[in-house]
């Protein structure tokens, strides 16, 4: 794709949001942001019953044109192919680069990364939620144990989500 069609598509999916939206049933909602641009995403998860795969991704969020193309960009792929957790976590912050054109993205790969490391956090969140209700802990619980968490965290400049911190490479540039 060359880079005027790259530029229309991720425009597109930032002024007509694809998957745009909370997610009823979700089984989790984890909110991530990037405190440099003030971009700010919530990812909406639903796994599928019983499997260790999502079912339905939804987001909401404000933020710069490729912050919000990115999550429409990662929803609807997503929800058209139903990864499951494994595949998720492995997706890679370079291919998302990729993904949205390294001619666009490697000047802020930051925004361009929010949704996937939002995403990646929020499908930990299933899997720890699961493995605590096997435990024997309630709802009930497991939502006092995350109140107290974001708590701690209230006003520390903390922001949740891994996206913002995973995007800086190995040798610590941000391209």
């Amino acid at each position: 794709m060359d880079r005027e069609t790259r530029i229309a598509w991720l425009v597109d999916h930032a002024r007509r949001p694809r998957h745009r939206g909370k997610l009823p049933d979700a089984d989790a909602q984890v909110p991530g942001g990037n405190p440099g641009c003030g971009d700010v995403i919530t990812m909406y998860v639903q796994g599928q019953n019983g499997e260790d795969r999502l079912a339905a991704v939804g987001f909401e969020g404000e933020g710069c044109i490729l912050s919000q193309a990115a999550a429409s960009i990662l929803a609807e792929r997503v929800n058209r192919q139903r990864p499951t957790f494994e595949e998720v976590l492995a997706m890679s912050y370079e291919d998302m680069l990729d993904l949205l054109g390294r001619d666009v993205a490697d000047a802020r790969p930051r925004c361009a990364t929010l949704a996937l490391g939002t995403l990646k956090a929020a499908v930990k969140t299933v899997e720890m939620n699961r493995k605590l209700l096997l435990a024997g802990h309630t709802v009930a619980d497991i939502q006092e144990l995350r109140r107290a968490i974001a708590a701690q965290a209230e006003g520390t400049g903390l922001v949740l989500g891994e996206g913002a911190e995973q995007a800086a490479f190995a040798d610590g540039s941000e391209r």
